[in-house]
């Protein structure tokens, strides 16, 4: 024998939406004693926040957090500010330096930078001898 009942599905005006979300917002009432007032669940609840908050909007993220957080994450946004700023005049003398070193190929007539290709120099095992 199957059980045939019909389940009765209430739906809420607009208005008392509403009402629920402007009471959460004014702090008279919280989400658990709304969701108990309505006999709803706590996502119903969230779900007309979302829609009816002039606030708390869908896809909104807020940060909190202390002010020693926020004084570091500037000092560090500063700290990133002034390497690349120093990255950025490393990178013109190499370009500067690179230059030179083809301007003075063209005129002298042989590459000026040194060749990695050939062994180092054996200087150092004179010394150690000694």
């Amino acid at each position: 024998m199957a059980k045939t009942h019909l389940v009765t599905r209430r739906v809420f005006s607009e208005e008392v939406r509403r009402s629920a979300v402007k009471a959460i917002e004014s702090g008279k009432s919280s989400v658990a004693i709304t969701c108990h007032n309505y006999g709803i669940s706590t996502t119903t609840v969230y779900r007309w926040l979302n829609k009816y908050s002039r606030h708390l909007q869908s896809g909104q993220t807020i940060v909190i957090q202390m002010n020693s957080e926020a004084t570091k994450n500037q000092e560090l946004q500063k700290r990133i500010h002034e390497l690349e700023a120093a990255l950025g005049r490393k990178q013109m003398e190499v370009d500067f330096l690179t230059k030179m070193i083809e301007i003075g190929k063209d005129e002298f007539g042989f590459d000026l930078k040194k060749k990695l290709s050939t062994p180092p120099s054996s200087g150092s095992d004179q010394t150690k001898g000694s």
